[in-house]
């Protein structure tokens, strides 16, 4: 079975969340797993970059109606038209979710996973939930969502 790991993450960071998405793309093509975000920039672009640096592949599921605003680290864009209602596409496509930073779309999406009963990874992320799991750092994150994801997810 394929294993997809969502990053979530506001569209725009500073440089110290740009190195920790980075290298949590990074940690999950060499763990052979599918990156998949709502490729656009900061996080989302940070993370495929660190992704496609280690031979990764992603996917990016936008929120507009062309694939032009996708960043350049996206292999597949998917089109959605759904503004932020695509928040729950990416949730529902991962198997496991790495949350990094964030706004409120980032909390919509932790939402949706969570009520979705799908496991939410946080780094420097919003604390509102004992559900979210803590880790220490990119490597110690795709760790955990590495050994979350099992057949039924």
């Amino acid at each position: 079975m394929t294993k997809v790991i969502g990053v979530i993450g506001a569209g725009s960071c500073d440089r110290y969340i740009e190195e920790v998405s980075f290298k949590v793309g990074s940690e999950i093509a060499k763990n052979k797993a599918i990156l998949v975000c709502g490729g656009l920039g900061g996080v989302m672009e940070a993370a495929s970059k660190g992704a496609k640096s280690a031979g990764g592949i992603t996917v990016g599921i936008l929120p507009g109606f062309t694939p032009s605003e996708v960043n350049p680290y996206i292999d597949i864009p998917i089109v959605t038209g759904l503004s932020h209602g695509r928040n729950l596409i990416i949730v529902r496509t991962a198997q496991v979710l790495i949350s990094i930073g964030g706004s409120y779309g980032t909390l919509s999406e932790i939402a949706f996973a969570l009520k979705l009963n799908k496991p939410v990874i946080g780094l420097n992320t919003w604390d509102i939930s004992t559900e979210i799991i803590s880790a220490r750092d990119p490597i110690d994150a795709v760790k955990r969502a590495m050994g979350l994801i099992n057949e039924d997810r």
